[in-house]
């Protein structure tokens, strides 16, 4: 099915295969409201079975990624809600976080100007943060009234920069600078402001000419083997290992390798395919 929302900007490089999401409300900061969560749900979800989108970069328009959900348009009406409705509410926002995690491409944040709130989230919930030097960042949840437990913050930010630094910052709600984000592995590069998208692009441009399944399986694995005892993640990667050597993206890999040529990761791995054996002293 076509993706084509109404709230924000999306386009396809057919050529790169990265799909691009431009929130686009950038006299409102890129405030969020509940059509942009609904699409960005539905998108992300339509995302992860969409043929040939390989990477995904998500940015903002103009002076700021996002300054999280809209005064206006979403908080006022929330206080006239009952107790089903903010849940309802909630829980779709929760769905937009599952949704970005559950698609196996890579997504990548640029991250312009102010990255605050749910801004900060949708920022947390990529795989990889290219920041621009501007690019403050703050879960501003307790500055409004509110738990730093929203949308999966208590578990994903503690994975990224440790449990003492991510109490710090979901208890204050205070903004940090980009050095700092950067400091701590919140940021994994800061760039100058004219230059995040492209540094962005490129990098996920970089990551779509990869093994789509490979990197499909690093971020599932990620994820699911966050509870998992060590000798359970040894299975795990044992087996997801075993299957991906299965793969037409392994053999293509060989024999590029052997052909001294560019490995072209760029067709459906659907069909397994038995690599040729590799000797010890060809080994990668």
């Amino acid at each position: 099915m076509p993706i084509h929302p109404q709230s924000f900007l999306y386009t396809h490089d057919t050529t790169t295969g990265v799909a691009t999401i431009v929130l686009n409300r950038p006299q409102r900061m890129n405030a969020l409201t509940f059509e942009v969560y609904g699409e960005l749900r539905s998108t992300f979800r339509d995302l992860a079975d969409e043929p040939g989108v390989r990477a995904i970069v998500l940015t903002g328009q103009g002076k700021a990624f996002c300054t999280g959900g809209d005064v206006h348009d979403i908080i006022g009406p929330l206080l006239e809600r009952d107790a089903q409705g903010l849940y309802d509410f909630t829980r779709m926002t929760c769905d937009v976080i599952e949704a970005m995690r559950a698609c196996p491409q890579p997504i990548i944040a640029a991250l312009n100007g102010t990255v605050a709130g749910a801004g900060a989230v949708l920022a947390t919930a990529a795989d990889l943060r290219i920041a621009a030097e501007s690019a403050r960042i703050a879960f501003l949840f307790t500055k409004v009234g509110l738990s730093g437990a929203d949308m999966g913050m208590c578990w994903l930010l503690p994975r990224i920069v440790g449990l003492g630094r991510a109490a710090e910052l979901l208890m204050t709600g205070d903004f940090i600078d980009a050095p700092e984000a950067h400091r701590i592995g919140l940021y994994n590069r800061v760039v100058a402001d004219d230059n995040v998208l492209e540094v962005a692009l490129n990098l996920a441009e970089q990551l779509a000419s990869g093994p789509a399944h490979g990197l499909g399986v690093t971020k599932q694995q990620l994820d699911e083997e966050a509870d998992a005892t060590f000798v359970d993640a040894l299975e795990r990667e044992a087996r997801v290992q075993a299957n991906c050597m299965r793969s037409s993206d392994f053999t293509e890999a060989y024999h590029a390798f052997v052909e001294k040529r560019t490995a072209r990761f760029n067709r459906p791995d659907g069909e397994p395919a038995t690599p040729p054996a590799v000797a010890e002293e060809d080994a990668w």
